[in-house]
């Protein structure tokens, strides 16, 4: 499958790893390509990512992959805010997939998506990132819409939880 060059998007779902940190630990870090911090009532967590910010890396996301680390992901960051649309085509490992507007804001939150399932998953309208997670997690965890990621991604605009220059 290929990305489309309307605003809707079926994309193959991706997966990532979190660990659970104080605030006080990760305000000493700085953003990294390869970091998310997530934010929320539930307090923090970070995974460590894949960045599919191309078409060809968003397209082909976590297809064909066995397994992922719990505290692993990718994540998808578009061109501009948008309606996108993810399906599980060719992933064998079922996601949660976090969808944010460009300040890192959590819109929307579709937990285990089905393995193989081609039915589009649609993230909502304004879409500029998902983070895909394994399956179950969000829960886990307790993520709510509303939460706020952290990436480089989102410094271009008023991101949620700026990165330290």
């Amino acid at each position: 499958m290929g990305s489309s060059s309307t605003l809707t998007q079926v994309l193959s779902a991706g997966s990532f790893a979190i660990s659970v940190l104080s605030g006080a630990a990760f305000a000493e870090d700085t953003c990294a390509e390869d970091k998310v911090l997530i934010r929320g009532a539930f307090g923090e967590a970070r995974f460590t990512i894949e960045l599919a910010d191309e078409p060809a890396e968003r397209a082909q996301g976590l297809m064909n992959r066995e397994s992922m680390a719990p505290s692993a992901g990718m994540l998808f960051v578009f061109e501009q805010p948008q309606p996108v649309a993810f399906w599980m085509k060719n992933t064998l490992i079922p996601l949660d997939m976090i969808f944010t507007d460009s300040s890192g804001r959590v819109a929307r939150i579709h937990e285990n998506a089905i393995p193989h399932d081609e039915t589009p998953i649609p993230g909502g309208d304004g879409i500029y990132a998902v983070l895909e997670i394994n399956g179950g997690l969000s829960k886990t965890y307790g993520f709510q819409v509303g939460d706020a990621l952290q990436h480089p991604a989102f410094s271009d605009g008023l991101a949620v939880i700026p990165c330290k220059e």
